[in-house]
């Protein structure tokens, strides 16, 4: 089999496989290929590089899950349409043999590629029990290629949803992290809430299929959501935060007299949203990342109050390196098809970022500091390390967020008053 990379400029990266076993495809390779590498050799595969092109060799196999494991168990063969038969889908169950080039499919793949069909080559039960994964890559691959789910696969897929426990919780990440930065992801996002996938592993999601108010019959919190993640632009986390922003929502609505209101859902969501990330295994740093978008993606509706210079400095701090993608996720939360309110809500983010950029023309905004640091403050009031230097640091940057910048002497004098009376 030889699946060419997608770069129009040519090919670059080749998938093949073949009945030799892994040990003799390493003997071959040795000495033709620039780099080896064989961390996948007990699954059967050996990579190389060679003239800048990528290798991946794989003996013919066949890998099931038994019923209680995580890992796939993988046995060796030496027919390539009982390989590709264990393939998840037919568009990806064919090859060309080598160097006859002659095209090997065995499922009708070609045709379902035409059709725009999404089907497996074996009964989608054995395929689903082989790896459960390929039921949320089902997902993916309606969302990327365009392609109508077989209504076979999909009666198997809603049969066989608790079928993925079974599956790590890593493995899914990096099938949603795949879903989320294409083109259209709702597609695929849709998919997995109908089939009942989403409940398995990110019950957040079709628990946002309320109605917003229910009385006027306002638009639904998971189709906004959707069409939220996909406005923003196709970046991982960005898409991410866009997908767990109003997860909040379910817990905090409240009707009142005057409809229906989610006080502190962004609050609720950020919580929400660290707990179901840690539990599908995302990096600290992705986890940060996310949370701190979810809990800020309100903060901007106050600005039609009016800020003040303090409270725009205060933003931009809280924002850090993530102001970009706050603004952003702010835009790309308004979805209302009401023209005029949209328009305004767009106008008044780019009032924020013009004082942003005078501002930020003024000081250093984006690394907002007191205007003394805490050896300077050590230093003049004679004192060691110890609360008093935090309290004075927090004191002076009060002042900074207030002001803006007042000096090193006009600082020392605030010190000084701010000193005396801590001496009481």
């Amino acid at each position: 089999m030889l699946d060419a990379g997608e770069d129009p400029a040519g090919p670059s990266d080749f998938d093949l496989t073949t009945n030799a076993l892994p040990d003799e495809i390493e003997a071959i390779l040795s000495g033709w290929a620039d780099a080896l590498w064989t961390q996948g050799k007990r699954f059967g595969t050996i990579g190389a590089k060679q003239k800048g092109r990528s290798y991946e060799i794989t003996t013919h196999r066949a890998e099931v899950y038994t019923p209680d494991s995580r890992k796939p168990e993988v046995t060796f063969g030496d027919d390539v349409e009982t390989d590709l038969s264990r393939r998840d889908f037919t568009i990806n169950a064919m090859a060309l043999a080598l160097p006859s080039m002659e095209l090997i499919d065995p499922f009708n793949g070609m045709s379902d590629l035409a059709a725009s069909r999404l089907r497996t080559p074996l009964d989608p039960r054995i395929s689903f029990e082989d790896d459960p994964l390929r039921m949320v890559r089902a997902a993916r691959f309606t969302a990327r290629f365009s392609l109508e789910p077989d209504q076979e696969l999909l009666d198997a897929i809603v049969e066989m949803t608790d079928r993925l426990s079974i599956v790590s919780a890593e493995r899914i990440r990096d099938e949603l992290d795949r879903l989320i930065v294409l083109p259209v992801p709702s597609i695929g996002l849709w998919f997995l809430v109908k089939t009942g996938l989403a409940a398995q592993f990110l019950p957040e999601l079709p628990g946002l299929e309320l109605e917003q108010d229910p009385i006027h019959h306002h638009k639904d919190v998971l189709g906004h959501t959707l069409a939220v993640v996909d406005k923003t632009s196709p970046e991982r986390l960005l898409r991410l935060s866009a997908l767990f922003h109003d997860i909040g929502k379910p817990k905090t609505r409240a009707f009142t007299d005057g409809g229906v209101s989610f006080h502190h859902h962004e609050v609720v969501g950020a919580r929400m949203t660290k707990v179901r990330m840690e539990a599908l295994r995302y990096s600290n740093d992705d986890v940060a990342t996310v949370t701190k978008l979810v809990e800020l993606h309100l903060r901007f509706h106050t600005y039609r109050l009016g800020w003040s210079d303090k409270a725009v400095r205060r933003y931009v701090r809280d924002a850090g390196p993530l102001l970009a993608q706050l603004n952003e996720l702010t835009r790309c939360d308004c979805t209302t098809r009401n023209a005029a309110k949209a328009k305004q809500l767009a106008k008044r983010m780019d009032e924020l970022e013009v004082r942003i950029e005078e501002l930020s023309a003024q000081e250093e905004l984006n690394a907002i500091r007191p205007d003394l640091d805490g050896s300077e403050i050590m230093e003049h009031l004679g004192i060691g390390p110890g609360r008093h230097v935090g309290q004075a640091l927090t004191y002076l940057l009060e002042l900074r967020m207030d002001e803006g910048p007042l000096g090193e002497e006009e600082a020392i004098r605030r010190l000084d008053a701010w000193w005396a009376t801590q001496q009481h």
